[in-house]
């Protein structure tokens, strides 16, 4: 029964997957670049899904948390062509990637990104915003950090969009199943996250679960 449900969900995935339109040949290029290389970028259904959601909202600033190689904020910034996107990476390598990318594409005065630890620039962060978004995809076992260090730099009606809050699944079954603590270490930490988000107060937060799960979450005025 349970392997049947799991077939049917890829069955789904991929067939969703075929409806969506062709990316340009350089995005095409950079999911291409992602796989060869193991970079974690958003899931082809969830970025579709976050690209939605945003165009809806329409927000003037975004702040990402975790760059990579820049396919996110590029999509973003494409869907947006008015938005202004901050986003910080830690990993230099990655960073420098991101760059070229921007820069290939002719939006430097779209995106702007930094190097660093998103919890060691939160000062230098204040002057850019306040923010209409705020987009975390970085380090899993950090977001609630992430969460309560830039909640305060957010407009009345802030969006928070946090990926991989499902991760694989991982967060529904036996922790014991795990192979290893660190693993359990960052179930357990986005388990935590995700029942903070479902019980803050002045809140109101769904978990969305496309591509590696989406928790969307909107502030109440």
């Amino acid at each position: 029964m349970n392997r049947r449900a799991i077939m049917l969900n890829q069955d789904v995935i991929t067939y969703v997957e075929n409806l969506i339109p062709e990316s340009s040949s350089y995005v095409k290029q950079m999911e291409e670049f992602a796989r060869l290389h193991d970079v974690p970028i958003m899931e082809k259904v969830g970025i579709e899904v976050l690209l939605l959601l945003l165009s809806m909202q329409q927000p003037k600033r975004i702040f990402e948390i975790g760059t990579a190689i820049g396919y996110s904020a590029i999509r973003m910034a494409l869907q947006l062509p008015q938005t202004q996107i901050i986003t910080v990476e830690l990993d230099e390598e990655r960073y420098q990637q991101a760059n070229k990318h921007i820069k290939d594409l002719g939006l430097q005065n779209q995106i702007k990104t930094f190097l660093g630890d998103a919890l060691s620039i939160s000062e230098e962060m204040k002057h850019f915003g306040p923010f209409d978004a705020l987009f975390i995809d970085a380090t899993k076992a950090k977001y609630q950090k992430f969460f309560t260090l830039y909640e305060p730099m957010l407009t009345e009606d802030g969006m928070i969009y946090s990926d991989n809050v499902l991760f694989k699944g991982t967060v529904a079954r036996d922790r014991s199943e795990l192979k290893t603590r660190r693993q359990r270490t960052l179930v357990r930490k986005l388990d935590e996250y995700n029942q903070m988000l479902s019980s803050l107060e002045g809140y109101k937060t769904t978990i969305i679960p496309v591509g590696d799960g989406i928790a969307v979450t909107k502030k109440m005025k």
